[in-house]
């Protein structure tokens, strides 16, 4: 279908076209399946509910389990200090070589056995599957999906095997000594090449032949719900060695352990598991994926494989949720919008948008501009209208309903920033602003007078009373607006674009409409818009 078609098809079918009927919705813009909302709209929320005679079973076996079950695990940690002292003793925080000999046979063995205690006397029922690699087989274990920091249980079921850490972590008071002992790869906040150097470090280990103890990552990158498996990221798989694949389950009738952005704290969950009589844990070590040569030169495609076939075992959708979006849930907060609004699926939307965190948080502003006083932080068709500075009219519901891509009446913020970069601002172009500043100018003396502004938006909006003195006033610096300031609240508010190309392709249509020789009179004359175009506007005026 042409443009033409196209125009004709939305201008018949917006509501309120036509004479005494409401007509249809307009025809949809053909959508990528991949913009598609995700199959779990939030994994990083956790909401369990507890009814009276749960709370009542929780408070009696807590006056006894809880203080036992604490006294225990603290107990085992203070046995587990003097080990890993010794185990890194003379050794400094940031290794450049594996601890081995005496130190690390005898440690580490006890060391396992403690980790196996400590779960079990927090109530933990672990059942193992499969069959652990070796170093050689398999220098890495890709974890998922990550739900709560009780996925330690991970680590002490593989063996105790390094682990990706913060350098606050290793320098905390007993905790960090015994992690420590796990020989960490330790990533600094403070460092600008910690990134760089982290993954350097995880490719000399990785193919260091055996020499270091295997290394267990958790490529989510932060703790979601287990609804779905979010993006992983490429860090552990950029070495292009074998991994195996573990997956975790928690098969209770109450969740007790998940810990998101929104739900239980540590310490609330802590109580909770600890009062409970037994939690169950499935701990499945997967066979060991090899890489393919495209793989390994495309670590994204490899981690993608992993995460698929992961998904596929746990019967879970995947998402491109990511930790940016954990970081967008909290400023959606902060500005006082349902946390949930923030989230975009940022790997999908920043890939096939061009969008990095800073412009998806800056469009996040925009947004709660405008959804500020709506309820449940979405945007409907009187704040659009509101933010726009535009009466309900045919061609806003058109341009709301390009925006509203589930079709439910609102605009989300993953809508709203999809809408930005799709529709709108690729009419947003000098050529385009140009055009626009030329159709306003009706005198062509290079400047739009208010009343110039009004008759050609109450023409294209197709309302003859529209007063438009607040968005007048908000262009003009004076009494008439120039090209530069025209051009400047243009790429501000790339939202009018599309209005206004929306309105130049009606125009076009209905021209097209006309006989072949009342299409040959233009309509439109080319007015001076800067001294770039002075004498291409001249020559047009001449033929006029």
């Amino acid at each position: 279908m042409n443009p033409c078609a196209d125009a004709r098809a939305v201008a018949a079918t917006v509501p309120g076209a036509g004479v005494g009927n409401a007509g249809l919705r307009p025809p949809m813009v053909p959508r990528q399946a991949s913009f598609f909302p995700p199959p779990v709209p939030n994994p990083f929320v956790q909401q369990t509910q507890l009814g009276v005679a749960r709370r009542i079973q929780i408070f009696f076996l807590g006056i006894i389990l809880l203080p036992i079950r604490a006294l225990l695990v603290a107990l085992i940690l203070l046995l587990a200090w003097p080990l890993a002292a010794i185990s890194t003793a003379c050794y400094p925080e940031k290794l450049t070589h594996p601890i081995t000999g005496w130190k690390r046979k005898i440690t580490l063995p006890v060391l396992k056995f403690l980790g196996h205690v400590m779960f079990f006397s927090m109530g933990f029922v672990v059942t193992v599957k499969g069959k652990i690699a070796t170093p050689l087989e398999a220098p890495i274990f890709i974890v998922a999906p990550h739900s709560t920091f009780f996925d330690g249980i991970a680590c002490v079921a593989a063996g105790l095997p390094s682990i990706v850490s913060r350098n606050e972590n290793v320098q905390a008071p007993l905790i960090g000594r015994i992690l420590r002992a796990l020989q960490p790869v330790l990533v600094s906040r403070v460092d600008p090449d910690s990134r760089k150097n982290t993954i350097n470090e995880i490719i000399r280990r990785a193919t260091s032949g055996g020499e270091w103890p295997q290394i267990l990552v958790f490529p989510e990158g932060t703790c979601t719900n287990r609804s779905c498996l979010i993006t992983f990221k490429p860090g552990a798989f950029i070495p292009g060695v074998p991994v195996q694949p573990i997956l975790l389950r928690y098969p209770n009738k109450l969740d007790t352990v998940t810990w998101t952005w929104q739900g239980y704290t540590f310490i609330q969950l802590c109580v909770l598991t600890w009062c409970q009589p037994f939690t169950r844990v499935e701990v499945e070590f997967m066979p060991v994926q090899v890489p393919s040569d495209e793989e390994r030169s495309d670590p994204v495609l490899f981690a993608s494989r992993i995460r698929s076939l992961m998904a596929e075992a746990l019967k879970i959708p995947v998402t491109d949720h990511t930790y940016e979006d954990c970081r967008l849930m909290i400023s959606a907060g902060q500005l006082t919008l349902p946390m949930e609004a923030g989230l975009v699926e940022f790997t999908k939307i920043s890939r096939k948008l061009k969008l990095d965190w800073d412009g998806i948080r800056k469009h996040l502003d925009e947004y709660a501009a405008i959804a500020s006083s709506s309820k449940g932080g979405r945007i409907g068709i009187e704040e659009f209208a509101e933010y726009l500075k535009l009466p309900v009219s045919d061609v806003l519901r058109q341009l709301f309903a390009l925006f509203d891509r589930n079709h439910d009446g609102s605009i989300d913020f993953r809508e709203y920033v999809i809408g930005l970069a799709v529709l709108c601002n690729p009419a947003n172009t000098e050529e385009i602003i140009q055009v626009a500043f030329k159709l306003f100018d009706v005198d062509e003396d290079g400047f739009i007078t208010e009343e110039e502004f009004s008759t050609i938006l109450q023409a294209s909006l197709g309302v003859p009373d529209l007063d438009v003195s607040g968005l007048f006033k908000e262009i003009a610096q004076g009494d008439s607006v120039s090209y530069e300031e025209f051009k400047s609240f243009a790429l501000k508010h790339p939202e009018y674009a599309k209005i206004f190309t929306t309105y130049l392709d009606l125009q076009t249509c209905h021209v097209f409409s006309l006989p072949e020789e009342i299409q040959a009179t233009p309509s439109v004359a080319s007015n001076k818009v800067s001294p770039e175009s002075h004498e291409e506007s001249t020559s047009d005026k001449k033929e006029d």
